[in-house]
């Protein structure tokens, strides 16, 4: 199997290889990776998540967050913000990790996520050969299936939103249907972090 992880994090064709499944996944992967510390002591592991301009941005960063948020990471979503300051975020909140969407100079059809350690430094490969092997382990089951370990059956959710939840895993799909996460929550973002909301 080739390396998902390129010299700079995840990139590819927005909806083409970096699909919504695919990010929503190396979410919920990294999330076990990058906060296992955290999780050891009973606290909630913290993430900050930033993105660049690009019109496929969006929909990357909201899986992104879907996977980190079901994972029970507590998310600031930073916005549109340069790489150079998501990584000083990352440090100056404190934060576990933080996540880029971006493909830097990449044609604007591209895009990627990148991840940064505590401290807003770039991840080891070995950090990253970590998450590929987490991501391999739990693998994309559609909504449509129950999963391991829930009797719970889908209910439908309003033709607005795509992102659905389970339990434990959380998946995007093109269908109407799916479960209920309780335990996925949102942090509360600091003064100053908003970032701009359509």
């Amino acid at each position: 199997m080739s390396r998902l992880f390129g010299t700079d994090g995840v990139r590819g064709l927005a909806n083409g290889l970096l699909t919504a499944e695919l990010a929503l996944q190396l979410a919920q992967a990294a999330a076990v990776v990058l906060g296992h510390e955290r999780n050891t002591n009973g606290t909630r592991p913290r993430a900050v998540v930033a993105r660049d301009p690009r019109a496929s941005g969006e929909f990357i960063a909201a899986a992104v967050e879907a996977g980190l948020s079901s994972s029970g990471i507590d998310v600031y979503d930073a916005g549109v913000l340069p790489t150079p300051a998501a990584a000083y975020l990352v440090a100056d909140l404190d934060a576990d990790f933080g996540v880029m969407i971006s493909a830097s100079h990449n044609p604007a059809p591209d895009n990627g996520i990148k991840f940064f350690a505590r401290g807003g430094q770039k991840l080891p490969d070995a950090v990253e050969d970590a998450i590929e092997e987490q991501l391999s382990k739990e693998p994309f089951r559609p909504v449509g299936e129950r999963w391991a370990g829930s009797s719970a059956s889908p209910t439908p959710r309003t033709a607005t939103s795509s992102i659905c939840s389970a339990p434990s895993r959380t998946a995007w799909t093109e269908s109407r249907w799916c479960w209920t996460a309780p335990t996925a929550r949102r942090a509360a973002v600091p003064p100053g972090l908003q970032g701009r909301r359509r």
